[in-house]
């Protein structure tokens, strides 16, 4: 613990780095591979009690082999399909049956198909904004009030660097990705007050099944290869390499601790340096 002495203000200051979830309930959204799952290990590294949602029970119960339990934490899993809202909406139904609240939430969803705008269907946006944007506000509408009684929450959107420059050939992602930004920065306006934090963390090029499909979509389009196409995204990355999971995790978990707290509204790229924009 570091005391900074502030004479002419008269304030004490103390600061320290805790990054404690112990007694924190977490529920993490399509967290059965890649950034999901990723973020549901480092949040239990940090001694939360995690909730793991996704469409698949096989998976899930596969994936909660993969959290720490070295500091008694009771981990489950809820099954639902985020094409269906009916499903979602019991999902946070069944989750609040048995416990009171969620003190974190992570939405996360796999992105929507790639494609220019003018290819893209009617079809494809409404699906991808009842995905994104409809499910994380059901989730979060669920879930806020035991937040607010708590005194505690983290709300995370893992949405894209889309936001901030858009992707080539993600037409529809880069849409919905940008309303998910903008609804989320007005969420946190509204719940800053409540001890609520609500932030959005921008992936970059990671190494993950959607990556691959990013990679395999640019070769097929371009007639390259897909090793070309890697070697030309790692060529726009500074860190002159490609982001493991973890990496991001970290960055979600980060952002739910208590060290946070006055971090809130943001959009935070995880990308290696590779957006040009600030």
């Amino acid at each position: 613990m570091h005391l900074y002495d502030n004479d002419f203000l008269n304030i004490n200051y103390y600061t320290y780095m805790n990054l404690d979830l112990v007694g924190k309930k977490a529920i993490v959204c399509g967290s059965t591979q890649g950034l999901g799952l990723a973020s549901a290990i480092e949040l239990s590294l940090l001694g939360a009690d995690l909730t793991l949602i996704a469409r698949n029970e096989e998976k899930l119960q596969a994936a909660l082999t993969h959290l720490d339990t070295s500091k008694n934490q009771q981990h489950g899993y809820l099954v639902a399909d985020f094409s269906d809202l009916n499903k979602v909406k019991a999902a946070a139904e069944r989750y609040l049956e048995k416990a009171t609240v969620a003190h974190i939430l992570v939405n996360n969803t796999g992105g929507p198909p790639g494609g220019s705008v003018m290819n893209a269907t009617v079809e494809e946006f409404l699906s991808a904004f009842n995905n994104h944007l409809i499910c994380n506000h059901v989730l979060s509408k669920a879930l806020v009030p035991g937040m607010k009684s708590a005194g505690y929450g983290r709300i995370i959107n893992v949405i894209s660097t889309s936001v901030k420059q858009p992707i080539h050939g993600l037409a529809v992602s880069n849409t919905v990705r940008a309303a998910v930004a903008n609804w989320s920065k007005t969420l946190a306006s509204e719940l800053g007050p409540f001890g609520i934090t609500v932030n959005n963390v921008l992936p970059g090029f990671t190494q993950t099944v959607r990556a691959d499909y990013v990679i395999q979509k640019k070769a097929t389009d371009s007639g390259k290869s897909a090793e070309e196409v890697m070697k030309e995204l790692v060529a726009e990355i500074p860190a002159g390499r490609i982001g493991q999971p973890s990496e991001f995790g970290a960055a979600v978990a980060f952002l739910c601790s208590p060290a946070a707290a006055y971090i809130n509204g943001i959009n935070l790229p995880v990308d290696g340096g590779r957006l040009a924009c600030l």
